[in-house]
């Protein structure tokens, strides 16, 4: 019904524009509940089963991460009497803040329902669930950046950049690589984000257009394994040939867009004398280039 398709999509876009620009941790958390409540009747239209059991995990993960989220704020307006969102400054606040982010967004070690969920639904909602539903988490960890424990948030990032690197080097399903691409870059932003929250920025700026870009192409192509893409050559060769640098973009190979933030976030590390992060990241770096490479020669 396009009456409940446009109720649906304004409830989704109220939701993240509510939590983008409250500073009350209620009023974000009760935008993160309309977000997660608006997009599972989208999840859901396909009557399908894998969609139904995507949805479901898809709403259980968000729950507990939003129940996670209130919990964290409850318990540092009891102890501190402010409910503002830059005034997060009680030690297990913080901990228990930054586990209901990074479940909200995918993060490793709590990424597992995320290719679960977007191998379940179509091309089109995985769009909206690997770019506007990262806006609203993202938006209140770029808030809370300052007073956030960064060896916690570094660690995250790095077990991500490799979980996300080391998971889709044998996937054969279109959308389960663009779950784990989603993974590592996550891991680069929350990586940068103690130091530079501009560079994580610019890298969520980037990394959107690109994986935007990428559905879109997979849709046009009707494309959802790396056997279907062999055959989409003959058939699109210019959406196919932009769909492959597209591919090499995400993959952060110069000199495309996609370099252009890893450049910067591993020169702002090195400065900041975490270079052994600087390299391990580098390296993860590669083996999520490999299986675009491997892509692209497909």
């Amino acid at each position: 019904n396009p009456i409940t398709l446009s109720v649906v999509l304004t409830s989704l876009a109220l939701g993240t524009i509510f939590t983008v620009s409250s500073s009350h941790w209620f009023l974000a958390w009760m935008g993160l509940e309309i977000n997660t409540l608006a997009i599972i009747p989208i999840m859901t239209q396909h009557k399908h089963p894998r969609a139904i059991e995507a949805s479901t995990k898809y709403f259980l993960t968000q729950a507990a991460a939003s129940a996670l989220l209130l919990f964290s704020s409850l318990n540092n307006a009891w102890l501190t009497g402010e409910w503002s969102i830059m005034d997060l400054t009680n030690p297990l606040s913080c901990a228990t803040m930054t586990v209901a982010i990074c479940m909200k967004l995918g993060l490793a070690p709590f990424h597992f329902w995320l290719p679960e969920v977007l191998q379940g639904i179509n091309l089109t909602t995985g769009l909206i669930l690997s770019t506007w539903q990262k806006l609203a988490p993202m938006a209140i960890l770029y808030q809370i950046a300052p007073t956030l424990n960064t060896p916690l948030l570094l660690a995250l990032g790095l077990v991500s950049t490799l979980v996300g690197g080391w998971g889709g080097l044998n996937q054969t399903q279109l959308r389960k690589i663009m779950a784990f691409s989603s993974i590592a870059h996550l891991g680069w932003m929350v990586s940068i984000l103690p130091f530079s929250p501009q560079l994580m920025i610019l890298n969520l700026t980037i990394y959107l257009i690109m994986t935007s870009t990428m559905f879109l192409m997979l849709k046009t192509i009707s494309s959802t394994k790396i056997s279907s893409l062999a055959t989409s050559w003959s058939k699109t060769p210019t959406t196919t040939a932009l769909s492959l640098l597209t591919l090499l973009s995400l993959g952060g190979l110069p000199p495309l867009s996609g370099f252009v933030p890893k450049w910067f976030i591993l020169q702002e590390l090195t400065n900041q004398n975490t270079t052994i992060l600087a390299t391990t990241l580098a390296l993860s770096a590669l083996l999520s280039l490999f299986f675009y490479l491997r892509l692209t020669y497909i």
